[in-house]
C-alpha cells in the first residue's frame, strides 16, 4: 500500500510540469536571436563612421598636411601613407595595400578608389578630399580602379550572393539533425554534395544577375565557405547539444554578417567586429573573392588559407567524436555501431507505426496491457531522468503501443498510469545505438470497501 501511495504521489507531482521551465526552454531561442539583432546589428549598423582607412598620399610634405587636416576633422578616421608619386598611390589601391590613394598635383587632384570595397566608402572619402581639393582651387577628380558589375551598383552584391552559400550551410545541419535514421558518413556526405550544389546555384545565379564576373576560379572558393560552415556547425553539436541553434547562428550569422565588410565596409563598423573580419569564414571568403574578381589575385591566399583552417576544424571535430563514441563503445564492451546517428538531446514522443526512411528512431519503445492481456490506450507514460525530472511524457495509441525519441545515454525512470488501474513504474538503461523496450501490465484498481459496523 506504502508503495502503491508513494507512486501515486509521484504520478501527480509529474501531471504539472514547471511553466517557467517550460517557457524558458521555448523562448531561449528566440530570445537569443533578439537580443543578437540589437547588439550585432543594430549597433554595427546604425550609425556607420569611418576607422583607419589607409590613404596612400603622393608627396610626403602633402601627406603630412593632409594627414593633420583629416585627423582635425575627423580623429581616428585616415591612416595616412606617404608615397613617392601618383602612381605609387594608384599601385598602392591595386595591391591592396591601401583602401584609396591620393594625388596632391595642385593643378589635377586626383582620388583613387575602389568600388568593389563598397560604395559607401567611396562616398565618405569622395566627402573627406573633395574639400582637399578644393583648396587647390580645383574640383576632385575621382577615378574608380575596380569598378563593379552591372548588376552590382552600390558595391553591396557580393555579400547578398555569400550569404546563399553561408545561412543554409547552417540550416542544413538543422534539417538533418532530424534525419536520425541516417549515419554520422551519410550526413557528412550529404554536407557536401549540398554544398557543391549550393555553390553551382549561387554561382550561375550571381553571373545570370552580373553581380559578379563569370570567373570559375570562384567556384571552389565559395565551396571552401559551405564546407566551413556546416562541418563546423556539425562538429560542433555533440559539443553544444541542445545549445547548438543559438552556438551556431551566434557564429555564422549574428557575428559573422556584421564582421564581413559585405553591407557596411569593414572600416566603418565598431572595433569589436573589425577585429572579427580576419578570423571569421564570411568575411573571408568577400575578402577572396574581391581579390580574384577585381584585383587581378592580389590577396586571396590569407583568407583561402582561413577558409582551409575552418573546414580542417570542422573534420577535427567530426572525427574526434566520432573516434570517442568508438571509445566509449569499447568500454562496455558492445559492438561499436558504425557511424552511428547524431540528434539533439531532446526527448520527444512519436507515433507508434512503421518506420519511414528519415523519421525520428525511437529509442525507447513498449506497450501497455491490463492484466487479462488487453491493451490498455490513452495510458500516460512519463519518463524521468536519475534525479526524477521529466524528460518527456506520452500516452498509447489505440493498441497501447508508445514510442519516445531522443533520450540521453543513461537509465531512466517510467511511470506509467491509466483511469482506473494502478500506476506502475519500472527502470531502463539508454544506449546510443539502440532501442530500449519495455511492456507494462497494469492491474485493475480494486474499489474501496467500507467496513460494516
Amino acid at each position: 500500500m506504502a508503495e502503491h501511495v508513494e507512486t501515486s504521489e509521484r504520478v501527480a507531482e509529474l501531471e504539472e510540469p514547471g511553466k517557467i521551465r517550460t517557457l524558458a526552454e521555448s523562448l531561449w531561442f528566440p530570445v537569443f536571436f533578439a537580443l543578437g539583432f540589437v547588439f550585432c546589428y543594430l549597433l554595427a549598423f546604425h550609425s556607420p563612421a569611418p576607422h583607419h582607412i589607409e590613404v596612400a598620399v603622393a608627396d610626403e610634405t602633402a601627406a603630412a598636411r593632409i594627414g593633420t587636416a583629416l585627423n582635425h576633422a575627423s580623429p581616428g578616421a585616415f591612416d595616412i601613407q606617404p608615397v613617392a608619386t601618383a602612381d605609387q598611390a594608384r599601385q598602392a589601391v591595386l595591391d591592396r595595400d591601401a583602401t584609396a590613394a591620393y594625388s596632391a598635383d595642385p593643378a589635377h587632384p586626383t582620388l583613387f578608389v575602389a568600388k568593389a570595397d563598397g560604395y559607401l566608402l567611396e562616398s565618405v572619402l569622395n566627402q573627406a578630399f573633395a574639400p582637399v581639393a578644393a583648396q587647390t582651387g580645383h574640383a576632385l577628380t575621382v577615378i574608380d580602379l575596380a569598378p563593379t558589375e552591372p548588376g552590382d551598383a552600390m558595391g553591396t552584391g557580393m555579400f547578398y550572393l555569400v550569404l546563399i552559400w553561408n545561412i543554409p550551410s547552417y540550416i542544413v545541419v538543422m534539417m538533418l539533425l532530424r534525419a536520425v535514421t541516417l549515419s554520422r558518413r551519410a550526413k557528412v556526405a550529404t554536407l557536401v554534395g549540398f554544398g557543391a550544389l549550393l555553390t553551382l546555384i549561387g554561382y550561375a545565379g550571381g553571373v545570370a544577375m552580373d553581380v559578379i564576373p563569370n570567373d570559375p576560379v570562384a567556384i571552389p572558393v565559395a565551396f571552401l565557405l559551405t564546407q566551413a560552415v556546416s562541418l563546423t556547425s556539425f562538429g560542433l553539436v555533440p559539443l553544444v547539444k541542445q545549445w547548438f541553434p543559438g552556438v551556431a547562428m551566434g557564429l555564422f550569422v549574428l557575428l559573422s554578417m556584421p564582421s564581413s565588410g559585405g553591407a557596411v565596409p569593414i572600416q566603418m563598423v565598431p572595433g569589436f567586429f573589425r577585429a572579427l573580419h580576419p578570423i571569421f569564414p564570411m568575411g573571408n571568403l568577400i575578402e577572396a573573392l574581391r581579390g580574384l574578381f577585381y584585383f587581378d589575385g592580389e590577396g586571396v591566399l590569407r583568407p583561402i588559407l582561413v577558409l582551409c583552417a575552418w573546414v580542417l576544424l570542422g573534420v577535427v571535430l567530426i572525427a574526434g567524436h566520432s573516434l570517442l563514441q568508438r571509445r566509449k563503445a569499447g568500454v562496455v564492451e558492445e559492438s561499436p555501431v558504425e557511424d552511428p546517428a547524431l540528434e539533439m538531446p531532446r526527448p520527444t514522443a512519436i507515433p507508434v507505426h512503421d518506420r519511414h526512411f528519415g523519421e525520428p528512431v525511437p529509442t525507447l519503445t513498449g506497450a501497455v496491457h491490463a492484466d487479462d492481456g488487453r491493451p490498455v490506450p490513452g495510458a500516460a507514460v512519463t519518463v524521468m531522468d536519475g534525479r526524477g525530472h521529466q524528460l518527456v511524457r506520452t500516452t498509447t495509441d489505440g493498441e497501447g503501443r508508445y514510442a519516445v525519441a531522443g533520450l540521453p545515454e543513461q537509465f531512466v525512470d517510467l511511470v506509467v498510469s491509466a483511469p482506473g488501474f494502478e500506476a506502475t513504474a519500472s527502470r531502463a538503461l539508454v544506449r546510443e545505438g539502440g532501442t530500449a523496450h519495455r511492456d507494462f501490465t497494469l492491474r485493475g484498481r480494486q474499489p474501496l470497501i467500507s467496513a460494516a459496523r
